[in-house]
Parts: structure tokens; sequence; C-alpha cells
């Protein structure tokens, strides 16, 4: 070890894996002993082999056109069982308001006429969709799938930086690492109860059944995707095939007396339940943008009389809005009567004066972001700015305060990673991922660590340069049970038992060949594939990092 992390020297930021004292954290300890039985050329050797597998199992992400290798970082995030407790409550918490905040916006509004948030902060959400209100699902599920990013503070204290609930993407990252973990560093797993992640795909799966209509015994479920241009996807087949669900495009559905139908060579075979990975604004071309060639028309209205079931609900992003971010401890506290068990980054609104008063003299000690921003796009970071770059900030927030918020520079924390034969700190966030079948909120047992790859960068997304980490959870002792281990799912070291068995998809007819719609327009189809973007992608829009 004394090669490897001779000149590694954690900074002002918490470190994972070594506490103030350069003394090893308890969750450490064994991987810290088996990279210690390790010699730089080996961790090379392992990274490399790390790289190439992802590039041959066809592992990337799209930026600007060009697909590229999703970076795996050969040294994974640890999270301690007690810790992981706290995490895994404090997500469903605020999944649970976050879903109550959305029922009641678009129905009676309560929280507006009770005082909590003004009404124009819902009204003047580009998201906030009044083609849906009223709609009521069936089971009053609208967070099929949520993703919320977290940090750690300089002082150790786990924070929330923003909640993603319209398509949350990544999970098939969280999926894939750990895979190629285990193949990489099997001494690791043999000496750690992790607890899995290959469960996903069956929770989400019976999450997507139970949303359907309860008239319905045997629902029929689709993975709804803007097509092969779209930076995510590799998630989106992945999740298909994991699922055992049908992959389809908008062409491959129609919609018929307020029910909505595949294209099978059999003939049309009804749709019950669609997990969409496009965004609002293609997913309708009757309510929404009328030039989208990617969604479905008629859709909403398949919706809105029950016909279908779109997973996640239209009309979600109001609750992804990083203005209606800031009062989420309030929404906590009034739907839910509980304190939050994570607290946010501490955050000013722009829109009141005397906020925008104090950020405008502070632009360069801050960080400033579009309310309505994504991968780090239009992040502007006041130390690192120069004048010119602040000036036009200060021109963009005075013009339109209600599209701005303002942060502290967080120096996220820390993890080891590989950087020229060296371990180094490079800043790292976490994105657990929570499934809402409507009698609990489940959430995956790790998530996303993403990386920083570029010495001191504190923006983690993969169009910026980013990579990503294997997350572990471990498991408690075995001596102390535990309530957040489900009881098919033992605490056991990898390779990962299924949490659940899959329910039986629908027999039916296979699906038609696809007639080449791409003839008609194909630029026009490519360029919205491309364009379509959403909050929830954690690179910016439906995209992996």
């Amino acid at each position: 070890m004394a090669d490897v992390l001779a000149q590694y020297q954690p900074g002002a930021a918490f470190d994972e894996m070594m506490d103030l004292d350069g003394e090893v954290r308890p969750s450490y300890r064994a991987l810290h002993a088996t990279l210690d039985r390790s010699s730089p050329a080996e961790l090379r050797t392992i990274a490399e082999s790390l790289a190439n597998n992802y590039v041959q199992a066809g592992v990337t992400f799209d930026v600007g056109g060009v697909e590229r290798p999703f970076p795996l970082d050969l040294v994974p995030r640890v999270i301690a069982s007690s810790e992981w407790e706290t995490i895994e409550t404090g997500v469903a918490q605020r999944v649970r308001a976050l879903e109550a905040f959305l029922a009641d916006v678009y129905s009676d509004a309560r929280v507006i006429s009770d005082g909590v948030i003004p009404s124009q902060l819902i009204t003047s959400s580009n998201h906030y969709h009044r083609a849906v209100w009223g709609v009521q699902p069936g089971n009053g599920v609208r967070i099929h799938v949520a993703g919320v990013d977290l940090i750690r503070t300089p002082e150790g204290d786990v924070r929330v930086l923003e909640d993603n609930v319209r398509v949350p993407s990544g999970v098939s990252y969280v999926m894939t690492n750990r895979s190629a973990m285990i193949t990489a560093l099997p001494d690791a797993f043999a000496n750690q109860r992790i607890r899995p992640v290959a469960g996903y795909p069956q929770r989400l799966l019976a999450a997507l059944r139970l949303a359907a209509t309860p008239a319905v015994d045997n629902p029929t479920v689709v993975v709804l995707t803007p097509g092969v241009y779209n930076s995510a996807y590799f998630e989106h087949t992945l999740l298909a095939r994991t699922m055992g669900v049908e992959l389809v495009e908008g062409r491959d559905l129609e919609c018929r007396r307020g029910k909505v139908f595949m294209r099978t060579t059999g003939g049309l075979q009804r749709v019950d339940v669609i997990y969409r990975r496009i965004d609002d604004e293609y997913i309708d071309p009757v309510h929404f943008r009328s030039n989208s060639m990617l969604g479905v028309p008629g859709l909403v209205n398949a919706v809105r009389t029950g016909g279908v079931v779109l997973a996640n609900a239209i009309g979600n992003g109001v609750a992804d809005d990083k203005l209606i971010y800031t009062y989420v401890p309030d929404l906590i506290r009034y739907y839910l009567g509980e304190q939050p068990v994570i607290a946010n980054v501490d955050t000013w609104r722009l829109e009141d004066d005397t906020a925008r008063e104090e950020v405008l003299d502070r632009l360069d000690e801050l960080v400033v972001k579009p309310v309505d921003g994504s991968g780090g796009k239009g992040i502007v970071i006041g130390p690192r700015a120069t004048k010119e770059e602040l000036d036009a900030l200060r021109a963009r927030v005075i013009a339109d305060p209600r599209g701005w918020i303002a942060q502290p520079v967080v120096q996220l924390s820390t993890v080891p990673t590989l950087v020229d034969d060296e371990l180094k700190p490079r800043h790292v966030d976490l994105r657990p991922f929570a499934v809402n079948s409507g009698d609990e909120v489940w959430v995956l047992p790790g998530g996303l660590t993403r990386v920083a790859l570029p010495e001191g960068e504190l923006v983690v997304n993969s169009s910026q340069g980013g990579g990503s980490k294997d997350t572990w959870v471990l498991s408690p002792p075995a001596h102390r049970p535990s309530v957040t281990l489900a009881a098919e799912e033992p605490p056991v070291a990898e390779p990962e038992p299924q949490a659940e068995e899959v329910p039986a998809r629908p027999a039916g007819p296979p699906r038609m060949r696809r007639v080449p719609a791409l003839l008609m327009k194909p630029k026009v189809i490519q360029r919205q594939q491309e364009e379509q973007q959403q909050q929830g992608g954690p690179a910016g829009g439906d995209a992996p990092c």
C-alpha cells in the first residue's frame, strides 16, 4: 500500500476512507487490506480490464453524439450498515413527502391554501402541466422511481443536493458496476458482507405491475424509449431485458378509444403500464410539442381515462424544480408530521429581494444554479468564474430571479481513486434509487456513486469528465437483526441472489418487425432523440451521469 498511497493526502473535504488522523475508517478496513496486498501494476491491470470489459459490453454513454466507455474506478465507496439505515429512511421519507405534494398540487392544492408554498411558485414552474390536473393514479403512485442526490459536507453530515422524480437514470450502471467489480476484486467480496443490487429489476417490475388497473389480472408492461440515439439507450435496453418486458418506441404504440396498444406480428396487443423514458414535452404531440415524433398521440387522454398507467407520471417535474427543493423540509413536516431525516444544502431563493441582494454581492463566493438545470449545465461556481462570467450571470439573475438558486461551495467528500498508478482523493456524490410500489418505498442498497476525475473538480457528471464507483452497503453484523433487510435478500457476499421471483410476463405474440419509419424524417427523429432532456438524468437529461 505504501506505493499506491504514498502520496495520498486528503484535503479539507471529508474523506470516506481516512479520518483526520490518517487512520482507516472501520467500514473500509477489509477493502484496505485487499488493496494493501496489491501492487500498482496489479491495480493498473485491473483498471484496464474494467475499461476493456465495458467497451466490449457496450456500457457507454453519449456526449455530444460520441459514444464513450463509462469510466468505472476500481476503488468502491463503502457505506456502513448503520449509516445506510439513516440514508434509506431519509430517502424514503423524501419520496413519500413529494408523492403527497404531487397528489395535492394536481388536485385540491391545500399546500397553497394553507400558506406552505406560494401559488406562483407552482404555476410559474415550467414542469407544472395543467393537462394532467385532476388525474388520479389507480394505486396513488406518481413517483414509481426516484433518484435523490446526496453529498457529504466537510463536517461529515449527509445532505440532499437535489431530487429527481421525473425519469431518473443511472441505475443500470449500479448493476453493471457491481457485476464488473465482482470479477475484478473477488477477494474483497469474499471478505465482506455486501448487500446485493441484482434484485432491482424485479422490484421495479413488481411495482409497475401493481400500478396497473386492479381489473387487469396479468398486466402488460413496456419500457418506452426515445430510441437508439438517446444518450441513455443502454439503460433502457438493460432494464427491459432484465425485467423481461418489451422495449418500444412511440411508433410501436397507438391509442384507440382511450386505450394503448402495441403493434405485434399477431396484431394489436393491449398495454397496461408504460415505464416511460421520454420527457413530458415529447410524450404526446396532441398536448405538448406538436412536432414530436417520439411520443404517442392521444397518450394523455388514455392516462386521464385510466386506459393506461404512465410511470413516472406526467407533471412530476414540478417536484424536481430546484426552487421547490428549498421547501421540501417544510413539505415533510406538513404532509408527514415528521422532521426531515436528511437536511438540504443551505440555499438562497433568488426571487426573494433580500436573498437576491446578498447573493449578488457574493457571486464570487457562491454556486449559482438554474432551477431547471441538469448535468452540471448552467452552473456557475463563483470562485472559479471570470469577471465576465460573473457579470453575465448577474444580468441573467436580475432578469429572471425565479430561474435561479444559490448555494455555498460545498467541498464534496472524497474517496481514493486510481490516477496515474496512485490512489488520490477525488470528490464524489451518491444517487440512491427508490422504487415506490404504493405499499412501500424500497431503496436500492447502494446507488450510483459519481466521481469527479479531474483534480479539485466538484461537478461529478460524466458530461463534465466524471466517472463512477461501485457502492458497497455493508450488512449488519450477523448477530444484529435489521428491519432494513428484506427476507428474500439475505446478507451474504456475492454472487447476488435474486430479490424475488420474476413475475411471469403475459404470453403474447412477438412484436412485428418495425417498418422503416426512419425513412420518413430520419434527421428530425435523431435530433429529437438527442435533444430530449430530462431533469432525472444524472448527466443532464435521461443520460448516465
